[in-house]
């Protein structure tokens, strides 16, 4: 028998929906159809179904942007999005920082810190420092000074552990590896406030009220998107698109379904 479709999904943007600042075909469709109920196969009035259509939610570790400059983006590309549907680490980071009534410095960029208005800033002794994707504007002195919070006792905060994204002009370095490099200068791992950590994709079930195995997540990294959705019990489909590599499937994850693009959910 054919598996019966999820009553909710989350979905990733970048490498998904667009590649940079080009849209991939078929993701405004398929929105479109969540929100009219057509790809679900759950029976009206059901927990996963209702008048407003198949829940979702968009999933992204994009940290060069906040949730209105993203939401912007997709209605850029006819696709019919709002700030509250996007889940973002800036979001999850803000409300750990204002649940522990804690300070921070935040290294990310002008759009991205708008996410932490409500949160006190502390440039002399924090408790934490925030690292989002700061990408051309890094320098030695900036990273010297995150160092030198984090050996003067501050925790760090890490916005999701993307490895890379691919921007028009190819690959780019994304969080991972920066916070990486401050783990290795200080012996201590950083505190995930996005993909692939379990709770961030927990957040977003709690928001969709519906268990782990009611919703599937679709994704174009095998690490990030699949394995992180995976520890939280969820169903994975990856794309062939965005920073997907054959190589991908040689590893010890394993994606439920493999389709070429975004547009095959339909």
């Amino acid at each position: 028998m054919p598996t019966p479709r999820p009553l909710a999904y989350l979905f990733d943007l970048d490498g998904v929906f667009y590649n940079d600042t080009r849209p991939i075909p078929g993701g405004a469709d398929v929105i479109a159809r969540l929100r009219a109920g057509a790809l679900s196969d759950s029976p009206p009035g059901s927990r996963g179904r209702s008048a407003k259509g198949v829940p979702f939610r968009f999933v992204t570790n994009t940290t060069s942007k906040g949730r209105v400059s993203l939401a912007a983006k997709l209605q850029g590309f006819g696709i019919s999005a709002e700030p509250r549907e996007i889940f973002c680490p800036a979001v999850a980071a803000a409300a750990f920082l204002r649940e522990k009534q804690a300070s921070g410095v935040f290294f990310t960029t002008a759009d991205t810190r708008a996410e932490f208005d409500d949160v006190r800033e502390d440039v002399t002794q924090p408790d934490y420092v925030v690292l989002g994707d700061l990408g051309d504007d890094w320098t030695y002195a900036k990273l010297n000074q995150v160092l030198r919070y984090l050996l003067n006792g501050a925790q760090l905060i890490a916005l999701g552990m993307s490895r890379y994204w691919r921007a028009d002009d190819g690959p780019r370095l994304d969080v991972g590896p920066i916070a990486s490099a401050f783990s290795y200068a200080t012996g201590i791992a950083p505190i995930v406030l996005g993909k692939p950590a379990r709770d961030f994709f927990l957040l977003a079930l709690r928001d969709l009220h519906v268990d782990p195995v009611h919703c599937t997540m679709v994704g174009d990294d095998i690490v990030t998107d699949i394995g992180g959705a995976q520890s939280a019990g969820m169903q994975t489909i990856l794309v062939r698109t965005g920073k997907f590599r054959p190589e991908d499937l040689e590893g010890a994850i394993k994606p439920d379904v493999i389709v070429d693009s975004i547009a095959d959910l339909i």
